[in-house]
């Protein structure tokens, strides 16, 4: 587990916790969080409505893959910076976790950094993920969600 920012934290699955008073876990992960805390296997029809995302108190559940195409839906974006930006405006620490801890989750504290924040410039994707990769060196972000990242920069988190 590596903090990024000042109580913003990125990990990958062996790090996995459940949130609590003073923490704020996003499970960026469809297998195995998203499908336990949803209870299903396999995929989940679309019309469910914790298609995407699951919010239970300190936690939030995410459907989401790292596929070489991207796949990814924007209120998955919103969701995931409307619960970070209000448990990390409540004072607690924020954990973003993935499977390996490389992509989806480093890419998730970079948007929040970025959009939520204003940390890091995000003037563009290019430049923000500059910037994240210095604070995080091991951030791989996988060709679905870098092209996802890249094509649609100017949209993600533009309520912020």
């Amino acid at each position: 587990m590596q903090e990024v920012y000042e109580r913003v934290f990125v990990t990958d699955a062996t790090s996995c916790l459940s949130g609590s008073d003073g923490v704020a876990v996003v499970h960026a992960c469809k297998s195995p969080c998203h499908q336990r805390a949803v209870g299903y296997t396999g995929k989940l029809p679309n019309s469910h409505p914790n298609y995407l995302v699951l919010e239970q108190g300190s936690d939030l559940y995410l459907n989401i893959i790292d596929p070489p195409v991207p796949l990814f839906m924007p209120a998955l974006f919103s969701s995931f910076l409307d619960f970070a930006k209000k448990h990390w405006d409540d004072g607690k620490k924020l954990v973003i976790h993935c499977n390996q801890g490389e992509s989806r989750a480093p890419s998730l504290a970079l948007l929040f950094l970025a959009r939520a924040l204003t940390v890091i410039d995000d003037s563009s994707y290019n430049s923000a993920r500059d910037e994240f990769q210095k604070l995080y060196p091991r951030y791989q972000p996988g060709k679905g969600i870098q092209t996802y990242f890249t094509q649609n920069w100017a949209k993600l988190g533009q309520d912020f």
